[in-house]
């Protein structure tokens, strides 16, 4: 299956952006409050007020639906410009950036929200849990990966197994709080514990990938 955006259809009028913005907020809350199965075209059209018709001439089925909705709530709180290297921006400013936005978008309570029906459905469904993980994790991975192979080549840090690097530096962020939310016996950090949180982790990462530490 593609995650690719489907390409426009000729020539003519360009699709409506906003409306397609629309069928994705509808296809987000549909999904987190009735479940992937219960939910199908028809219902995310009349959520988001327009035909199904044009719910399917912005995405192609219901699995490219759920993928392009995982997909933008990524991108929300990481677009792929977080994972570009500004000139003369330090690493460690880049790094926090990326930091700061995983952290927010792993304990939203949409994420949290979503992670559970995915975890409930993964076992009925290995699928669904493919199309999640194509759409979400693994993007940001790969994202993370092209990133330290970048920082390696130019010598900021000392980096050979870059994706095995990008998984270390987000497993790091999720830390046992991220746990405790997903499980329901935790509550969110606050604004300072999160902020401290990600400091030590960036801080713990950029010392063991400096270039001078003996492995």
């Amino acid at each position: 299956m593609s995650n690719n955006l489907p390409a426009p259809n000729g020539p003519g009028r360009p699709k409506d952006l906003a409306k397609r913005e629309a069928i994705l907020e509808a296809a987000k809350r549909l999904f987190l409050s009735n479940g992937y199965a219960s939910t199908s075209m028809d219902t995310v059209a009349a959520e988001a007020g327009v035909s199904k018709l044009t719910v399917y001439s912005h995405f192609n089925d219901k699995e490219t639906l759920f993928s392009s909705a995982v997909m933008a709530k990524c991108e929300e709180q990481l677009p792929t410009l977080f994972f570009e290297l500004p000139d003369g921006m330090p690493i460690e400013n880049v790094l926090l950036n990326i930091a700061r936005g995983f952290h927010l978008l792993i304990n939203s309570a949409e994420s949290v929200n979503l992670h559970r029906l995915i975890m409930a459905l993964g076992s009925q469904d290995p699928k669904l849990s493919l199309i999640f993980f194509e759409a979400g994790p693994q993007r940001m991975l790969l994202g993370m990966e092209r990133l330290l192979t970048r920082i390696d080549q130019i010598g900021a840090l000392s980096i050979d197994k870059p994706l095995n690097a990008a998984e270390h530096f987000f497993c790091l962020l999720k830390g046992a709080a991220n746990f405790r939310l997903l499980y329901g016996c935790g509550e969110p950090l606050t604004e300072d514990a999160a902020e401290a949180h990600i400091q030590e982790v960036v801080g713990l990462f950029i010392r063991a990938y400096r270039p001078d530490t003996t492995r």
